[in-house]
């Protein structure tokens, strides 16, 4: 038996398993009266200055932090720093 052989086995099933990416820009806390009272074209103010890095969650672990950017007509975020990696 080879343990790393093994290992590489073990890693291949679950690479292909789905998990729920999510980017947070930011956060803000609203009394449920001004939540009520929103409307098209109401504007939320959150927690995060707008060149800030934003947190990238897979199953709601922090696992990444990136820049929003524009690519064609769609948002998508830039990798600037992986967690728990030393640089």
């Amino acid at each position: 038996m080879n343990p790393t052989a093994d290992a590489h086995t073990n890693l291949d099933i679950i690479l292909d398993v789905p998990v729920k990416l999510t980017v947070e820009l930011g956060s803000c806390f609203l009394p449920m009266r001004d939540v009520l009272q929103l409307t098209v074209g109401s504007v939320v103010q959150l927690d995060k200055v707008a060149d800030a890095p934003v947190d990238l969650f897979v199953n709601q672990k922090v696992v990444a932090r990136g820049e929003v950017v524009v690519v064609e007509d769609r948002f998508g975020v830039k990798i600037t720093e992986i967690i728990g990696t030393q640089p």
